[in-house]
């Protein structure tokens, strides 16, 4: 199969979106306020603020999201921000949409211009260092049976190694952690993050 082209502009994003155009649209027209720039990150809008990631906004098959960088600062009067990531994240929130016609400009616009407050205020949750990441028994196994797996673990960044341990750790029952190793062995292999696809901002 043929490479999917790189996005290199928001139009470029909503255009390979077409189910999910309109509600694109209308959450760009309602964050791209001053002093707010807007790029591209991880193949997905993004807006900015002195070098900042204030706000992004991704499609996914049922939804359309926001996603703020520093949501769990935000007040969130309406209670709509969710921790995508099942307390994985300190800081990260994200805002879901299933139509166009459930987005409040006015509502996301307010949201938009606190998160910009707070980074021009200096306020952030910094993400934990040099925390040691605890291995679940079964990650442990696989990289017994398999060191070139295990290289690739530790090859990653401590926060992809965080994630991932604590996806297999967070299943309830044993089939769902074997499940779970099964499906991230070949990301591992890979090189990439648990959450990359979902760090659209």
């Amino acid at each position: 199969m043929p490479a999917k082209p790189k996005i290199s502009t928001v139009d470029e994003y909503i255009a390979s979106k077409p189910e999910h155009a309109d509600a694109l649209a209308k959450l760009r027209r309602a964050v791209h306020i001053k002093p707010l720039d807007e790029t591209i990150k991880w193949g997905a809008p993004c807006y900015t603020h002195n070098g900042k990631n204030i706000v992004g906004l991704a499609a996914f098959k049922a939804y359309v999201g926001l996603w703020f960088h520093q949501g769990a600062l935000l007040a969130d009067p309406d209670g709509v921000l969710i921790d995508a990531s099942d307390g994985k994240t300190k800081a990260l929130r994200q805002w879901r949409f299933t139509a166009a016609k459930d987005i409040k400009s006015t509502a996301v616009k307010a949201y938009v211009k606190e998160a910009v407050k707070l980074a021009e205020a200096g306020q952030e949750i910094k993400p934990a260092r040099n925390t040691p990441v605890a291995i679940p028994p079964e990650l442990a196994a696989a990289f017994k049976a398999d060191p070139k797996l295990k290289a690739a673990f530790e090859a990653l960044t401590p926060g992809k190694r965080r994630d991932y341990a604590g996806h297999i750790a967070a299943a309830k029952r044993d089939a769902t952690k074997q499940a779970r190793l099964e499906k991230i062995t070949p990301m591992l292999r890979a090189g990439v993050g648990l959450h990359d696809k979902y760090r659209n901002c």
